[in-house]
């Protein structure tokens, strides 16, 4: 039997839009563990978006993408922009910031 071995990797999303103050990076947060992904989201309210940085399997990550195009209930999301990138393992379960 093979061993398998996963995909890795990582994405930068910025998320713009209805996106604050209504539960965004609680919804993130959420989705994020349940997808078993590390990293944070934080509020970038000079822009009136939410920054997340995740790591972890790429279906994963694309599934995490999917949430983040959807938003909360109360959200409106216009856009998200999306950076990939290598695993690095800088993370340590996935965080609410500031």
């Amino acid at each position: 039997m093979k061993d398998v071995v996963p995909d890795l990797g990582s994405i930068h999303a910025t998320v713009y839009g209805h996106v604050q103050g209504v539960f965004f990076r609680a919804f993130v947060q959420r989705h994020a563990g349940d997808l078993r992904l590390t990293g944070s989201v934080r509020n970038v309210r000079e822009q009136s978006a939410v920054e997340v940085e995740a790591e972890g399997e790429r279906m994963a990550l694309k599934r995490l993408l999917e949430h983040l195009h959807q938003g909360p209930p109360e959200s409106r999301v216009d856009r998200v922009e999306v950076r990939w990138g290598n695993y690095k393992g800088g993370f340590s379960g996935f965080r609410i910031t500031h």
